[in-house]
């Protein structure tokens, strides 16, 4: 079982390569050429919506975790970040977040970089604390793994 989400990890990672330098424009769904960031690793974190909490789960990711993403990116903590979901609720994740990272260096602070972007967007201790509360209510985590990048 633990093999899976290796190997998921690794489909996925290959078709971000494969894919390479195309992204989704903000527009509609027409790709648009985009540069290739340099990343040598990727760490990758897997999470399982709780039972009916898939959308829930999707719409916290994209209006609480991201902005906290985009302001650590902004600082330099990473290169990129994308989230994959699988609606597929029985399988072992539902979300999969995957940091692209320049090097070890920049892997040794993503945690330490994604904590302080959450302190300067709340300040306030006690709303972050209600924020995890109420993230914890809506996945448990699968798992993480870094990988390396084969380009």
């Amino acid at each position: 079982m633990r093999a899976i989400p290796i190997i998921l990890a690794a489909v996925c990672i290959s078709t971000v390569a494969a894919c390479g330098g195309m992204t989704q424009s903000t527009a509609g769904s027409t790709l648009m050429p985009q540069a290739v960031p340099a990343g040598t690793l990727a760490q990758i974190y897997y999470w399982h919506a709780k039972p009916g909490k898939l959308e829930e789960y999707s719409r916290y990711i994209r209006d609480l975790a991201e902005p906290i993403d985009h302001e650590a990116q902004r600082r330099g903590a990473f290169l990129s970040v994308t989230t994959y979901v699988a609606h597929d609720t029985a399988s072992a994740w539902t979300h999969m977040r995957v940091f692209i990272l320049r090097d070890s260096l920049q892997l040794k602070g993503l945690s330490g970089a994604l904590d302080s972007a959450g302190i300067r967007l709340e300040p306030d201790s006690t709303k972050r604390r209600v924020r995890g509360a109420y993230s914890a209510s809506l996945r448990d985590r699968v798992g993480a793994v870094t990988v390396e990048l084969l380009r």
